[in-house]
């Protein structure tokens, strides 16, 4: 499915003219070699362009379209028209040696083979290049020389002459078109029926590499591929094991290399990179999908509106451009594992259902929030930063993690269990600091993974309440208001002592708070004489409630417990900000 997917949007996207067809592809180049008509050096062109980064200007490499480059190993393989200083040049940063010559050898015999008996200035230049060209000797030439760390730092060169490059040169272009289709038609490669569209044509033996996902080789990593015969079958080697037609192969790594290259359109997540594309190959799908997926502090009003307008099954609107609800949209998650990538999942649905997921689970999400808050929804980002320790070095969340939690939006189905205990880890960790985040992670995941109807009610304080590890979460926070009033400014709170062991073993530790608690009465009766009745009929309130203080209480209640803590809190502040 995946496959099927990203051929069909590659099949969209190269009849926008978005990407290349089959035979050629985009490429990183830094620099042009300017050729003379007998092929001799004339100078080396800069072709890097100046791009911001962060709040600093740097050159990067130009994407320039070129014959479509090979899949390299360990091997020895040269491209067409365009590589490095080693195989158009024979050189590297210390000059040559015999692996460095192998590889200059192979471009030679490449270069001379294609562009044998080609007409035009251009191809008889390139030829004449390779048959006149001495690595050996490639300090000697000015040119090259003054121009040494530059070209041999590993970026791509191509030809050039009289300012236009050797690539697009018609005569070249043509037989490069014929080599490739008579290699087609040769036989060399299998031919089988190909898995994904279901044509019989020729199998490709090895896939090419995708680029840009952070944590994989810079040079690339693999998306299908077989390289030990403990997963080979039946005879059959590498990529034969998975027969994909060179065409599908072709279409899928190009449509990925060019999702990967759209930065506005693609975001990690954790460990995971997200990407997401429409059927039909139109981009204000991906815009929209992460805004919604991870809405700023100016959207918000916006985002509302929308999920209001699905509630009623009216036209999605995004600005001055209509979204059809219908359109097939896709979302996959890529990790890095070395040279190869992982499917962390695979998602596709109407846009308009994924919306609606998106929007159910922030209706979940919905919880009282501080004054300080410019957020009615918090995107995906920004809810896994909150299972992580903020102090720590690596503030990614746990691997796998961000994928499920993400793929469980879009689905609507259940969250994972780690979301939900790595959030009570983080609070335990930190004495109970319950933030917003939290608290509204906590109910979404009561909500849905536990079936807590009754967890729509809870948005802010329920005082109507009997649940008994909720009605103790909102005592201990009046405890605790007891405690600071009677003693203002106190460093160690019986949060901080208190908390976890309150909230695990009630029984353990109420009796204790509960007799520790008189004596703040006094406290405040002493200097603070109206503070004590209005504590003392919150408390009566509270505790008719309670029965009896449970010896243990179950992950789930401890939930509960926490929701009901930051409820009281909050009511707290709420009356504070009256006042």
């Amino acid at each position: 499915m995946i496959l099927q997917a990203l051929t069909e949007y590659y099949e969209n996207l190269a009849n926008e003219g978005k990407v290349d067809r089959k035979g050629w592809c985009r490429a990183k180049v830094s620099y042009g070699i300017n050729l003379s008509k007998e092929g001799h050096i004339l100078g080396v062109i800069f072709l890097k362009t100046e791009e911001e980064s962060g709040k600093k200007k740097v050159w990067v490499p130009q994407q320039i379209k070129v014959p479509e480059m090979v899949t390299r190993s360990s091997g020895v393989s040269a491209n067409f028209l365009c590589d490095n200083s080693k195989y158009i040049l024979g050189i590297d940063a210390d000059g040559t040696n015999q692996r460095i010559l192998d590889c200059f050898k192979a471009a030679r015999k490449k270069h001379l083979s294609l562009l044998d008996g080609i007409e035009g200035k251009m191809a008889q230049a390139v030829r004449l290049f390779f048959e006149t060209w001495n690595p050996k000797e490639a300090f000697e030439c000015e040119e090259i020389r003054e121009n040494w760390e530059e070209i041999t730092e590993g970026g791509n060169l191509i030809f050039c002459m009289g300012g236009k490059y050797a690539q697009d040169d018609a005569f070249i272009a043509e037989a490069w078109e014929n080599a490739r289709n008579f290699s087609s038609e040769s036989g060399e490669e299998r031919i089988g029926i190909c898995l994904v569209t279901g044509k019989k044509e020729e199998i490709s033996r090895i896939h090419k590499t995708i680029k840009g996902v952070p944590g994989a080789q810079s040079s690339g990593a693999a998306l299908v591929s077989f390289n030990a015969p403990a997963f080979e079958s039946y005879g059959k080697e590498q990529s034969y094991n998975a027969p994909v037609g060179k065409y599908a192969e072709f279409a899928y790594t190009t449509a990925l290399n060019y999702l990967l290259n759209q930065r506005e359109y693609s975001y990690q997540l954790g460990d995971s990179m997200i990407l997401s594309w429409a059927q039909s190959a139109q981009t204000e799908y991906q815009a929209a999908f992460f805004e919604f997926a991870d809405p700023k502090p100016d959207n918000q009003e916006e985002i509302k509106e929308i999920f209001q307008n699905l509630k009623k099954d009216r036209t999605i609107q995004v600005g001055d451009i209509s979204l059809n609800p219908e359109q097939k949209f896709y979302i996959l998650s890529l990790a890095p594992n070395v040279a190869r990538l992982s499917v962390r999942f695979f998602y596709q649905d109407s846009f308009g259902n994924i919306l609606r997921n998106l929007s159910k689970h922030y209706e979940r999400m919905l919880i009282v929030k501080p004054s300080w808050a410019d957020k009615e929804y918090l995107g995906i980002r920004d809810m896994l930063w909150e299972t992580v320790n903020q102090n720590s070095k690596d503030k990614s969340p746990v691997p796998n993690m961000a994928a499920f939690v993400l793929q469980a939006i879009l689905s609507g189905s259940r969250y994972p269990a780690s979301l939900y205990t790595n959030v009570l880890v983080r609070i335990r960790a930190e004495q109970g600091r319950v933030t917003w985040g939290r608290a509204g992670i906590i109910k979404a995941y009561l909500i849905q993974n536990d079936h807590w109807k009754e967890g729509e009610n809870y948005m802010g304080l329920n005082e109507e309440s009997r649940e008994t590890a909720y009605v103790l979460g909102r005592l201990f926070s009046v405890l605790e208001s007891i405690q600071a009033e009677a003693n203002p400014g106190i460093k160690a709170t019986i949060r901080d002592r208190y908390f976890n062991s309150a909230c695990a073993a009630p029984a353990s530790v109420f009796p204790v708070l509960v007799k520790l608690k008189n004596n703040h009465i006094k406290k405040l009766e002493r200097d603070k004489g109206s503070a004590k009745p209005y504590y003392e009929k919150m408390l009566t309130e509270i505790m008719e409630k309670l029965d009896e203080y449970p010896k243990r209480l179950s992950l789930k209640e401890q939930g509960k417990f926490i929701l009901g803590y930051y409820h009281q809190v909050q009511k707290k502040y709420e009356k504070k900000e009256e006042k």
